[in-house]
């Protein structure tokens, strides 16, 4: 009977969502279709209440059920704002920078201003010309830039390109379980993706199809240019869909430093798999626990007490000292992070905000004064020069002078 009533439940939400014009997919087990997150939390109760604190389930709110979620002023003027709340469809962001959609027929456009957390103030928001590379194949007006195909298939669940709905907005369980209603139909480990399951390069895809920068190889698609992974699925193989931004060495470009480390916010994925530790089969939700907001960036613990998890004096990675000795800085002090010289925030995302590199390489002074590469030396000593870092660096006696002075 039980077993009678889950398969009347599946039918039925499979017909629910085909009259949605919800489209249909394809597992190794068979059709399946998405079903939406809530249909996950019958039975991952805990997943589920977690992950709906993080800024995955509410980067995208509708002002009007969530106005808790606006973040600019709009109580005062300013003659960078040129609209009203009462045209804004969603807010977008809640962490450095909050955008604000309107639609206008059956797409969603950027409005011209955003607002700076940080400061909190109104900038314009325009992407200039010689910047992003779709902005070539686009007119000027943000009036003209739809964001299904530049932004919402990261920011929903199951963006369809010809009917332009979607299952869910924001990034929901299906985003990297794939869709689930064959296992919500019948539980088991073999109808649904689970990332920790598949190989390291898979499961690092499930990251990288929003938290990189590239294109797509089958652009235009209906007409557009996309800047998301389309028909990109977990479990399937990112680099089928995507082609990650070419790194040029040696220039410094709207992406890259001319080290090949990002430029810009979103390219955690052009930086890691740069790394060692992607080559030695880390994977982003190693650190990252995504179905918590307990800790910033959905950090499975903070500070140095998650790199010294792996990174432990018995481990072949080191350090084979303490702290201190290999920071050549008092044990807590800023200096002593793991962060402050192995992921220094040099990629902006918004005015004087910077998010963190991934690729966990050292950037010399040396490449400071080569290339203009920010380095975390004089990150922290603002008042002294390269010169200065370099001197201090090369009397290090407990680290390879060629690693860190050259």
């Amino acid at each position: 009977m039980k077993s009678a009533i889950r398969w009347i439940a599946a039918i039925l939400t499979v017909l629910f969502n085909g009259s949605l014009g919800i489209s249909q997919n394809t597992d190794s087990t068979g059709p399946a279709q998405f079903v939406g997150s809530k249909a996950c939390s019958t039975c991952h109760q805990e997943q589920y209440e977690g992950w709906k604190q993080t800024r995955m389930a509410t980067v995208v709110r509708d002002p009007r059920t969530h106005p808790e979620a606006v973040l600019g002023d709009f109580s005062h003027p300013d003659p960078v704002r040129t609209f009203d709340l009462d045209q804004v469809s969603f807010v977008y962001g809640s962490r450095w920078k909050q955008r604000y959609f309107t639609k206008r027929g059956d797409d969603y456009y950027v409005l011209p201003a955003q607002w700076d957390i940080k400061n909190r103030r109104w900038v314009p928001y325009h992407v200039q010309p010689g910047t992003d590379w779709w902005v070539q194949f686009y007119p000027s007006s943000n009036f003209e830039r739809p964001t299904g195909p530049l932004c919402d298939g990261c920011h929903s669940v199951n963006y369809d390109v010809h009917t332009k709905q979607v299952t869910e907005w924001n990034v929901g369980c299906e985003k990297c379980h794939g869709p689930g209603s064959l296992h919500v139909q019948h539980p088991t480990r073999d109808n649904i993706v689970n990332p920790e399951r598949l190989d390291v390069v898979r499961g690092n895809d499930v990251c990288m199809q929003c938290h990189s920068q590239g294109q797509s190889p089958s652009n235009p698609i209906a007409g557009k240019y996309f800047d998301w992974p389309v028909g990109f699925l977990p479990g399937k193989r990112l680099a089928d869909y995507w082609t990650l931004e070419e790194q040029r060495l040696g220039t410094t470009n709207f992406f890259y430093w001319a080290d090949s480390t990002a430029h810009k916010n979103r390219m955690q994925g052009n930086d890691f798999v740069q790394s060692v530790m992607y080559h030695r089969k880390v994977r982003c939700f190693d650190c990252h626990q995504v179905h918590s907001n307990q800790n910033p960036s959905n950090l499975g613990a903070v500070g140095n007490e998650l790199c010294l998890t792996c990174h432990t004096p018995e481990s072949p990675a080191g350090p084979h000292m303490t702290v201190a000795e290999h920071t050549h800085h008092r044990e807590q002090s800023p200096a002593s992070q793991c962060t402050a010289c192995h992921m220094p925030s040099i990629e902006q995302t918004l005015g004087d905000n910077f998010v963190s590199s991934h690729t966990f390489r050292f950037i010399s002074p040396k490449l400071t004064e080569q290339f203009g590469i920010p380095n975390p030396c004089n990150q922290c000593h603002k008042d002294k020069s390269t010169q200065w870092a370099l001197a201090q660096l090369k009397g290090w006696q407990t680290t390879s002078p060629w690693r860190i002075a050259e």
